[in-house]
């Protein structure tokens, strides 16, 4: 005999939490099962283990994979101003950082977990964990979910598993495929986002690990056009890059090279100079070498990576460069191309790139246009933000959305 249950939430991360909170604010229960042992492994090492909570300021640019119109719809239901309301409401105060992230004043994301959780908890959810989700079938009146502990039938089920980001948490793209065994479409292509980018051996960037720059990144296709572009800092690893604007533009580059092997990631170590500018200075350097001018506006080490790069003497007399050492410098400076070789991995991953479109859900309730009674959240949905909390902020949107949607439904 099946077990009974008005709404059952599937995930118990940010997402699944926040949809559980409102639905319990709405007046019904939620079942929340989580086949995790320990809850929040995902959340208690975001942000270094002190939790972006979101940024303080948020909007459709911040993100990719649906279209903008449609994130959007869905963002402006639960902004960041709401976001600090409800984070107080719990008790946790956030503070902002220069770069505009909000943290808890704790800088602990353990903060954040046991809010959520205690949040769920005076809001009426049952939390049921290892309980693991392995199918979810349409039946008469709603949904049955098939779980390693029996079956549960529900009239309405929030999907909240996550992508496939950081897998040991729990996030292994198991949702995704209850969402397709359910009439969804799911992406082409899921790939890891905001992860670092591997370059090949022997690339002199992975020989200067702890060095970080401010760079712009471009994405280009096999004719040069721009796909993508970010600027931010970057930093050297031993691996290749990482630091916001590679691991920002890590989903641009890998969806790029599955359309086209040839697409290219491009990088300005001088983002605000042009190729004008620099060739100018570069002519009027007299006694002063590469090395020395080049080491004014970046460290002294990469300054010599990059004439040694482009085959010029780092200690040579400026007035002695050829045109042709002077065009070779300008592109190792303005316009280099790294040999990626790939990415970190869904391990080392913030976020999934892909899931299922908004386009198969009612943005207003985030009810499944092919299911009714189902609702999906989070990072199931083909939505992924910029580094900074902008995916966090999804996540209580979405799950806000999603809580408030079913328990009135």
């Amino acid at each position: 005999m099946a077990e009974q249950a008005d709404l059952v939430v599937v995930g118990a991360g940010a997402a699944g939490l926040m949809a559980a909170i409102w639905a319990g604010r709405a007046g019904r229960r939620a079942l929340v099962l989580d086949g995790a042992r320990v809850l929040g492994a995902k959340l208690l090492v975001s942000g270094g283990g002190r939790c972006n909570v979101t940024h303080d300021e948020v909007d459709e640019h911040a993100y990719a994979g649906s279209t903008a119109p449609s994130i959007r719809r869905v963002l402006r239901r639960f902004g960041v101003a709401r976001t600090v309301e409800f984070f107080a409401s719990l008790g946790v105060v956030l503070k902002r950082e220069e770069t505009g992230k909000l943290f808890p004043v704790t800088d602990s994301a353990r903060t954040i977990l046991d809010a959520l959780l205690r949040g769920a908890h005076d809001a009426g959810a049952e939390l049921r964990y290892p309980a693991r989700v392995g199918g979810v079938e349409r039946i008469d009146g709603g949904c049955r979910v098939v779980t390693n502990r029996g079956e549960i039938e529900a009239q309405r089920v929030i999907l909240a598993t996550g992508g496939q980001s950081v897998p040991r948490s729990g996030s292994d793209g198991a949702g995704i495929e209850i969402a397709r065994g359910l009439g969804h479409s799911v992406t082409e292509h899921l790939v890891p986002a905001l992860v670092g980018l591997t370059l090949a051996d022997g690339c002199f960037v992975r020989g200067l690990s702890g060095l970080a720059a401010d760079v712009r990144l471009d994405v280009r296709s096999r004719s040069g056009r721009r796909l993508a572009s970010m600027r931010g800092s970057a930093l050297c690893t031993h691996f290749g890059l990482s630091g916001p604007a590679p691991m920002d533009i890590s989903r641009h580059w890998q969806l790029a090279a599955l359309d086209d092997p040839a697409a290219t990631l491009i990088v300005s170590w001088l983002p605000d100079e042009t190729a004008e500018s620099l060739d100018a200075a570069l002519q009027q350097l007299g006694a002063t070498t590469p090395q020395r001018y080049l080491s004014q506006r970046l460290s002294a080490r990469l300054a010599r990576a990059l004439c040694e790069a482009a085959g010029v003497a780092p200690d040579g007399l400026g007035h002695t460069l050829r045109r042709d050492e002077r065009r070779a410098l300008m592109r190792a400076v303005l316009d280099m191309p790294l040999p990626v070789t790939g990415t970190r991995g869904w391990n080392n991953a913030e976020a999934t790139a892909g899931g299922v479109p908004l386009s198969e859900m009612r943005l207003d309730t985030l009810e499944s246009r092919v299911t009714p009674g189902l609702y999906l959240c989070g990072e199931m949905l083909d939505v992924d933000g910029r580094i900074g909390g902008y995916n966090f902020q999804w996540a209580w949107a979405s799950g806000y959305v999603a809580g408030s949607a079913a328990a009135s439904g």
